[in-house]
This record gives C-alpha cells, structure tokens and sequence, in this order.
C-alpha cells in the first residue's frame, strides 16, 4: 500500500494521540470512582447516543450494515469492546505515561500482522523505524537501567497494554481494507454507529463479567460525569474519526507510528493533573519513539 503524508494527514493523525493521551489520564483519576470494564461501556453508550441522531438509518432492517455484520462485529470487538478495556484495567497497575509508552509497540504489530495476514511488504525504513520505538519502550519498562532490563518481570498493566496494541493494529488493518459498503463509509456517523453498535455488545458482556465477579461500585457524581462526557467525546467520537480518515489517506503502518506521539502528551498531562513529571529515562525513551516518527516520515515521502 503506497503511504503520503499530507499536512492535513499529520493533523488528523496527531488529533488522536492527542486524545489517547488524555484518556490515560482521566482514566487513572476516576479509578477508585467505576470499574474499568464500566467505564469502557459507559463510554461508548455515551458516544452511541450521541451519534444515533445523526445517521438512525444504519440501524434498520435495510441497512447494508447487516449483510456486514461480522465485519462490523470484529471491528467492534477491537476497536470498541476490547482495546480501552484492556487500557483502563492497565492503569489499576501502571501509570498513564508507562501505559502509553508500552502501547508505543503498536507500530511493530502493525508491521507483523500487515506482513503475515495482509500480505503487506515491510520496507527496512518502517523496520528501523518500528525498532527505535520498540527501543524506547524498553528504556521504559526497565526504568532506564540495563540490569533491570535484563531481569525485567513486566507487571499486569503492561502486558495488559501489549495485548491493546496488538487489537489496535489488528483493527486499523481492517480499516484501511475499506471493506464497508459505500453509504457507510461515505458517512463519518454511520461508520462509527456500525461499529459502536455491536461493539457495544461487547463492551456490556466484558462490564457484565466485572459486575459479576467483582462487583465494583460506581461512585456517581460530578467528577465521573465529566470524564465520562471527555472520554466519550474526546477519545472516542472525535479520535476515533480522524483516526478512520488518517488511515484511509495514509495507510496502518504510517498511521501506527503516530501514536507514539501518545506518550508525550500523555508525559505533559500527568506532570500537569497527576504531578508525575518525567523522569531523565522518560527523555530518552521519548528521543527514540519520535526518531522511529521521523524515519517512518523520511520513508512516506519517498512513496515507499
């Protein structure tokens, strides 16, 4: 697939993260007020009001959505009931700039699963690329110290956030296939309530689980109404649209280097909300993600 990166690309790219980043934040403030699980579903019922005004036909009997309903139900799976589920259950264990540093991995799965299931050449640019982002999640899984690395014993969250980006890659493929019918995919709205709406499902199965086996509290008020309103709006409706167009314009492999761009925000948000400033290793880290940026960019401008 032949990659361009546009300065309007860069832009809906960069939304995102932007997003993402926050979304680890608020997630991490509001871990004591609802269960991780309820959070996602609670999320995406939110945005699913919010968008069913705007394309209600997606939903009737007529709808070519049906016809494609496994399609949508894997994307949904993905995209809505699996990869903010895995990243909420993460921050019970790590914190926001180590989540998203982790999910900085997403470029190489990308990679990986472009080549084994989408027959999708890897060039040694994206490698090099991939490498130096991978680099910088080991800087930060072993805090900086190469013994620690050495004997590294990752904890819950971060495998949890591997598991993420491993969905995340799988579901930007799928987008970038363009496999939805035309009146869907001509149609922001439409597009995501397709797959908001089975993902939905989803989402209420995993919170059903957590319900039954945990039973976590849900402590209402006007700290939870807000994230709630944010990380509907925020990293849901508004990323997860510029993230469908920069995919579409872009290609998976480009696009998936862009969110690790989610780090660096993510860093300034916690030393902002959190106080947890960032640390000398965090810089290094950061030098070799936005490096794996730049060699991936040097190779979209050459058409690779």
């Amino acid at each position: 697939m032949t990659q361009r990166l546009s300065p309007a690309t860069a832009v809906l790219l960069t939304v995102p993260p932007l997003m993402w980043a926050g979304n680890a934040v608020v997630g991490q403030l509001v871990q004591n007020l609802i269960g991780p699980m309820a959070l996602n579903f609670l999320r995406w019922l939110l945005a699913f009001a919010i968008l069913l005004p705007l394309a209600p036909w997606v939903l009737r009997r007529a709808s070519p959505m049906w016809p494609q309903w496994r399609h949508f139900a894997l994307l949904g799976l993905l995209g809505v009931g699996a990869y903010n589920a895995l990243l909420y259950l993460a921050l019970h264990t790590s914190s926001p700039v180590n989540v998203t540093l982790v999910g900085a991995s997403a470029p190489l799965w990308t990679l990986l699963i472009g080549a084994r299931f989408f027959r999708a050449s890897v060039t040694a640019m994206q490698l090099l690329g991939a490498l130096l982002s991978i680099a910088g999640v080991a800087v930060v899984l072993a805090r900086g110290e190469l013994a620690l690395l050495l004997r590294l014993q990752l904890v819950p969250g971060d495998l949890l956030v591997m598991l993420a980006a491993i969905a995340w890659a799988w579901y930007s493929w799928l987008l970038a296939l363009r496999k939805e019918a035309p009146e869907i995919r001509s149609d922001w709205a439409a597009m995501l309530i397709a797959q908001v709406a089975i993902g939905l499902v989803w989402a209420g199965l995993f919170a059903g689980a957590e319900w039954t086996l945990n039973d976590p509290p849900i402590h209402w008020g006007w700290p939870l109404a807000c994230a709630l309103l944010y990380v509907a709006v925020g990293p849901a409706l508004l990323a997860y649209r510029c993230w469908g167009l920069g995919v579409q314009r872009s290609g998976p492999t480009l696009a998936g280097f862009f969110s690790n761009l989610t780090p660096l925000f993510a860093a300034l948000m916690s030393a902002a909300f959190l106080g947890e400033l960032p640390k000398p290793y965090h810089a290094l880290a950061f030098a070799l993600i936005v490096a794996g940026i730049l060699v991936s960019a040097r190779s979209s401008k050459k058409g690779v």
